[in-house]
Formats: structure tokens, sequence, C-alpha cells
């Protein structure tokens, strides 16, 4: 197993690097140094690494929901009003709808299947979108009207409100019809999962606050022990309590994230937002690497025409998803057309989640994985070289 670890760490790292060099997004050359080392081509991998798999990969995306809260800017949210409440949730249904109109056609599924691949599908990647957003931000493009604020705060909800529905619909895939109590249970869960959040991390706050107030320092390190292991905690509440009622526990962990980075002082939340980055430096390179080593890389080229038809049939329903946010906004065309480009990245969520109905055994569950990696190998590169490439152009400086 350490051989195992040490072959995805110093590969990973190093193929990524290269990548990176070349102007693509890092996470292409985790995904192929995964696919290559993967049981179906090199097989490098001890199989008691694949086997807890699921559960690294799980950690990873806590990880990284957990940096998420510790630096959404909610007042950024609230500035640039109801566009970035649109592009929270809007661009994802309307990505979900084309999915369940065409993938029955295209890719042999029923509906409720299609609608757990569109629900995989339809989230924006953060990976990608985020440190963009930043440095534009920083050089001052768009900000006039908000454009990289925008993007970035609906982006970061656009991931919990995908998780939220995915977690619906694989239940409904589970039991094979769909009721409207599953649809009943995304705003209970929303409800809980924010309100469970929200005791967690003004508990956490709390013990931060008053060991402060005492002089009874707790290092920084030991904070991110901490505040990981109540995510751990909150994700393992959703499954405790999964047969009496919906919570959302992904949900739970960006709130308490939240509520630290509003009640906390001495810029707690800041330090621990740069320890989370750098804990993410090695969750990145577990999650992307895991992910392509469960590909069965020729299952995914077998399906790749009519899959990749439908990943670029899906992105038009998404691009049309942001136009509707955009209706009534000051933004000219150009700036629109960027922000549809902004919105086309496709790499966390579905690395995270792209392999859970394989795992829970679901029928379309290597469809689903391999169009994720399909998606995330097309609009990551798309989508990053198209913001690189066309930003100074669409946008005023």
């Amino acid at each position: 197993m350490l051989l195992s670890l040490a072959i995805i760490i110093l590969l990973g790292l190093s193929v990524a690097a290269i990548v990176d060099k070349i102007g693509l997004p890092r996470i292409i050359g985790m995904l192929g140094v995964g696919i290559i080392i993967s049981p179906y081509v090199l097989d490098l991998l001890d199989p008691k690494i694949l086997g807890i798999s699921s559960e690294l990969r799980q950690i990873a995306l806590i990880i990284i929901l957990v940096k998420a809260g510790l630096s959404l800017n909610l007042s950024d949210l609230k500035r640039v009003g109801r566009p970035a409440v649109m592009m929270s949730f809007v661009p994802a249904c309307c990505e979900i709808i084309g999915y369940v109109v065409f993938a029955p056609l295209l890719l042999g599924v029923n509906r409720v299947e299609a609608a757990v691949m569109g629900a995989v599908l339809s989230a924006v990647s953060p990976a990608v979108v985020v440190p963009r957003m930043v440095k534009l931000i920083e050089e001052k493009c768009g900000t006039q009207k908000s454009i990289p604020q925008m993007i970035l705060a609906g982006a970061s909800c656009d991931d919990i409100f995908v998780i939220v529905l995915f977690s619906t619909f694989v239940t409904m895939a589970q039991g094979g019809s769909a009721r409207m109590a599953d649809f009943l249970n995304i705003p209970v869960s929303i409800v809980l999962g924010i309100l469970l959040g929200a005791i967690a991390g003004y508990c956490i706050y709390l013990l931060f606050e008053k060991s402060y107030q005492h002089h009874f320092m707790i290092r920084n390190s030991t904070k991110v022990i901490i505040l990981l292991g109540v995510s751990f905690l909150l994700m393992s509440v959703e499954t405790l309590v999964k047969p009496y009622v919906a919570v959302s526990g992904l949900l739970a962990v960006v709130a308490a994230a939240c509520i630290i980075k509003l009640k906390s002082v001495n810029s707690v939340s800041a330090r621990l937002s740069e320890k989370f980055g750098k804990l993410w430096i090695g969750a990145e390179v577990m999650l992307f690497v895991l992910v392509g080593a469960a590909v069965d890389v020729r299952y995914t080229l077998s399906a790749g025409g009519a899959a990749v038809l439908m990943i670029f049939i899906a992105l038009i329903f998404r691009a049309v998803g942001v136009f509707l946010c955009l209706l009534g906004t000051n933004l000219n065309a150009k700036e629109r057309l960027f922000c549809i480009i902004a919105y086309l990245p496709k790499a966390t969520v579905q690395a995270a989640i792209g392999s859970v109905p394989l795992s829970l055994g679901l029928p379309c569950g290597k469809i689903v994985l391999s169009v994720a990696v399909l998606a995330i190998l097309i609009t990551a590169p798309l989508g990053a070289i198209g913001i690189d490439k066309t930003y100074r152009g669409l946008l005023d400086h």
C-alpha cells in the first residue's frame, strides 16, 4: 500500500506540474496518471488502496468544502444580488433537464438514471474556476460590474445544490420510483443541514474563543484537526439519521465553516483557510488520481461518441441557463459570453461523486462514471483555456 501511495503522490504531482506548465489544468495530468496506473491499463496499484478509494475521495471532498466555507464571502453574494443567486441553481437545473431529455435517447438509460447522470455532471468546478476568478479580481478585470465575484459566489453554492439533488436522485434510482416526498426532502435536507452545521460551527467558534480568552491557546494545526473531526462527524450524522430524516452532511460542513468565518476574530478563519489550502494539495492528488484509477478506459472509449455528443448538448442547455440568469443585468454581450465560458469547467464534484452510482451497484454506474470522466477531460481544459484566453478581450479593465 505504501508503494501505491508513493506512486499516486509523486507521479501525480510530477505530471500535474508538467501539464500546468503547458497551460492546462493540473487535474488533467492527475486523471491521466490514474487512468494509466489503473487495474485496466498498467495495474500498478495495491487492491487495498482501491478498496478504500471511496472513503479517501470523500475525505478530499470534505477538505475542499471546508476550504470553500472558510473562503466564501457572503457579502459578495448579497451585493451582486439576484444574478448570483440564480447562477447557483438555474444553469445546473437546465443542464439536468438536458440529460433527462436526451440521455435516454443517446445512452440507453431511463429517466431517473438520466437525472442521476445530470446531477453528477451539472456542477461547475471550483478547482478550475476559483483560482482564475481570484486572478481577475487581483487584475481588476470585470470587477466594476462584480463579474468575478458573481461567478465565485454562484459557483460555491452551485456545487452544494447539485450534491443535494444528487443524493435525492440516487435514492430514487435505488428505489426504482420517483415520489413527491423525495423532492420534498431537498428543502428539508438543506434547512436541517444548514441548521446542524450552524450549531456545530458556533460550538467550534465558542471553543476557539474561550481558549483565546482564558490564554489556553489552541494551535492552528490543532484547530484544523478539530474542524476536520467535526466535519467527519457531521457526515456521519447524515448516514445515521438517513432512515428517519434527510440531512445534507456536506451542506452542514460548509455551514459550519461559514459560521466560523463570520464569528471568528484575530484572522482565525484566514489562517484555517490557509491550512486547509495546504491540505488540499495532497487531497487533490489522491482525489483525481483515484478517480482516474476507477475508470475502465476501455468502457469509456466504447461509450465515446454518444457520450461526447451528450456532453455538448448538455453544455448548450447550461449556456441557456447562464443566459437566463443574466437577463435584466447591465452586462453587455461580451461579458455575458465570458460568464457562459467561465461556467463550463467540470472537475471537482464529478471526480468526487462520479463513481458513487457504480459503487452503489446502480445499473447506470459505469456509463455515469464514463461520462463524468469524459466531461472532465473535455470541459476542464475547454473552460480553463477559454477563461485564460478571452478575459482580456471580453471584460473591462
